[in-house]
């Protein structure tokens, strides 16, 4: 492979969706681990308070509708905007490169050289790559956005809520399909279980070392149902 087929290589990945799928798996696993957290502190605060069944199924239901749906709502407005910026930013480069397409290249050749190419190759490299594809290359080497993988507000809702519901059942089942007396240890048991794979399953897709993502995740849903169970216990007691 020669110099400058080396240099493209280094600089337009060879498979530019690996990123957005697990930046999109690893935002799963998140929102399953909201879903968990969330849910469970719900109903261990429910349960605090009273031992009653049908309270805590109406209270753990609502949970987990409201959670879902408002992580569908934040997702959506949030990505639409992140797309609405993304076209925004290809909209203006595509005028720049109409309007100034020698500024544009040299500004290309600026940032390969800023990159820790030599100027000549720098130069070969910015001039191939307008040649070819002039928008893709700003879009990807000057501004990180792959014009063909826009994100997707819809598949970003949809995926959102799926994910919360699928965390926030267990601790909804947990907490249903047991014996009062047993209901809040054993719904910790499982939530910490659970939280403890997620947990494990993001430091995995983030090549992070797994054990503080772990004892994070741990820590973190133990404090939280531990406070909910505790201002349960006490609202409980009061009224």
């Amino acid at each position: 492979m020669n110099a400058l087929a080396a240099a493209t290589s280094r600089i337009e990945p060879h498979h530019p969706g690996t990123a957005a799928r697990l930046n999109r798996l690893r935002a799963a696993v998140l929102g399953a681990n909201d879903g968990i957290v969330s849910v469970a502190g719900v109903v261990v605060g429910v349960a605090g308070a009273t031992s009653d069944r049908p309270a805590l199924a109406i209270a753990g239901a609502a949970a987990l509708t409201a959670g879902a749906l408002s992580m569908a709502v934040g997702e959506y407005v949030s990505v639409s905007s992140q797309r609405d910026s993304e076209r925004a930013l290809l909209d203006l480069e595509r005028r720049e490169l109409a309007e100034d397409p020698e500024q544009e290249l040299e500004e290309l050749v600026a940032l390969h050289r800023a990159a820790g190419l030599s100027p000549a190759l720098a130069r070969a490299v910015a001039v191939e790559q307008t040649e070819h594809d002039a928008l893709r290359a700003h879009a990807t080497v000057e501004l990180g956005i792959d014009p063909d993988e826009l994100v997707d507000p819809g598949h970003a809702a949809v995926a959102s809520l799926a994910a919360f519901l699928v965390g926030g059942v267990l601790p909804l089942l947990a907490a249903l399909t047991t014996p009062v007396a047993a209901r809040v240890p054993v719904t910790f048991v499982a939530v910490l279980a659970a939280l403890a794979l997620t947990g494990a399953l993001s430091a995995r897709l983030g090549r992070a070392a797994r054990r503080p993502a772990v004892v994070r995740n741990l820590v973190g849903g133990a404090l939280a149902m531990g406070i909910t169970y505790g201002v349960g216990t006490a609202v409980g007691l009061a009224v």
